[in-house]
């Protein structure tokens, strides 16, 4: 993807800049005193002000941005310029790549990235065609007793299957489901947790034991050369690092293999059940999808993956995205001083009527075809852009169609109850269970 061609903000003579539009204190103080949401602060922000704008909660002042030139400009075109800052979920995946920073940030990027692209995805499609089709298998026993399930649970196994296969080698196994499931519980509480490092690690040192335990033992068994069924995992690749680079460390391995369970799990499972969700709202983009062509055709699979991208646009894998200006600069024509916090914001570009007609609406034909969706990178980014955009994007992406190819197909999924709204934590996911039964699908 070309993430340069066409972007950025245009050029202003020196002294033309602007301040940053603020809004009125007034709007800030009736949000807080209605106890609403950070989400419905900033989306009053952009309606208000626009898609550079500044808000203080406190003294210091916040930029956000939605605007698809200026969220090219932070996120593609300077990544130097605005950087992260300690990341919340750093208790959680230490220093692996989603937190990393500098010099450290681009060796393990580097390493990482050529198993998530090209051939190197590849190797993973077998991982993900027998996951899939585990998960099929438990969905038609499910359908033949009658029995219910939720469906959120239902995708974290799958997805959290599907990740394990391709680190380890290995199928999921229940034991091992259960003692990852602190991995979950952590990233819940992360927003919650005390500000201080030492207290926040003490709120929620039993689950991390948990996932460290688990970690030693599946580093153990890759550096004692184990295979799994499946052949060498990612975590083979991370421990031969170890054997040659000192920086490779046990804590470090621990920590991409972390990462990867953290981003390469949650995520997609959050998607899948969005869009189980919107298809219960929706059922007649789930029989377009079907209708496009035949099982295994490449039509169908193109309108299986617009039900996903149009799941994406709506609940983006990260709804905001922090970044801190580490020297002075000019943003769409508007001064941002060095020192600054940004905050870039998917969730809301894809939201933005300017952009997107009828933006709460749930279209997949927006997908498929060529004046369907703003063409401009910076208006579509549920995975980020630019050089710290998701490195799974892809694997997401191809594990999130094989599954629907072999579920939708097969199943109506009938809910009992949906949440009644949505949780923005580090994703935005559904608030409560999805409970459900499964009906076969006619025709």
């Amino acid at each position: 993807m070309d993430t340069e061609a066409g972007t950025g903000s245009l050029p202003h003579p020196p002294g033309t800049a602007r301040p940053v539009p603020e809004a009125e204190p007034e709007l800030v103080r009736r949000w807080h005193s209605q106890g609403g949401e950070l989400i419905e602060l900033l989306a009053l922000v952009r309606e208000r002000v626009g898609g550079v704008a500044a808000f203080r909660i406190g003294p210091a002042r916040t930029v956000l941005v939605t605007e698809p030139q200026a969220v090219q400009h932070v996120l593609a075109r300077h990544p130097e310029q605005y950087v992260k800052r300690s990341h919340r979920a750093r208790l959680l995946v230490g220093d692996g790549v989603l937190s990393a920073e500098g010099e450290a940030w681009k060796r393990q990027r580097r390493l990482l990235q050529s198993q998530f692209t090209g051939t190197g995805m590849r190797r993973y499609d077998r991982r993900i065609t027998e996951a899939a089709r585990v998960t099929a298998e438990r969905w038609a026993e499910y359908a033949r007793t009658g029995r219910p399930l939720d469906v959120g649970r239902e995708m974290r196994w799958f997805a959290l299957d599907t990740i394990w296969r391709s680190l380890t080698g290995h199928p999921l196994d229940e034991e091992t489901q259960r003692e990852l499931e602190a991995v979950e519980a952590v990233g819940a509480a992360l927003p919650a947790l005390p500000a201080d490092a030492e207290d926040a690690r003490t709120a929620v040192a039993d689950d991390l034991a948990r996932i460290d335990a688990v970690a030693r033992h599946a580093i153990e068994a890759a550096r004692a050369g184990e295979i799994g069924p499946d052949g060498p995992g990612l975590l083979h690749v991370l421990t031969e690092a170890g054997a040659e680079r000192p920086e490779y460390t046990d804590r470090l391995i621990r920590d991409e293999l972390v990462t990867l369970l953290a981003a390469g799990h949650e995520t997609t499972a959050s998607t899948l059940t969005w869009l189980y969700l919107l298809l219960d709202q929706h059922p007649e983009a789930r029989e377009e999808a079907l209708a496009a062509g035949e099982a295994g055709s490449e039509e169908r699979r193109r309108a299986i993956q617009a039900l996903v991208h149009e799941a994406l646009r709506l609940y983006p894998s990260v709804w905001i995205l922090p970044r801190h200006a580490a020297a002075d600069d000019i943003l769409a024509g508007y001064r941002v001083e060095a020192g600054t916090d940004l905050l870039v914001s998917p969730y809301l570009t894809h939201r933005d009527p300017a952009l997107w007609p009828d933006p709460e609406r749930f279209d997949p034909r927006r997908f498929l075809s060529p004046d369907g969706r703003p063409t401009h990178t910076g208006a579509y980014f549920p995975f980020g852009v630019g050089p710290r955009a998701c490195l799974g994007m892809q694997f997401a992406l191809r594990e999130s169609t094989v599954l629907l190819e072999h579920l939708l197909p097969a199943h109506v999924v009938a809910f009992s109850a949906t949440p009644a709204k949505a949780k923005y934590g580090i994703t935005v996911r559904p608030d409560g269970p999805t409970p459900a039964t499964l009906l076969p699908r006619s025709g």
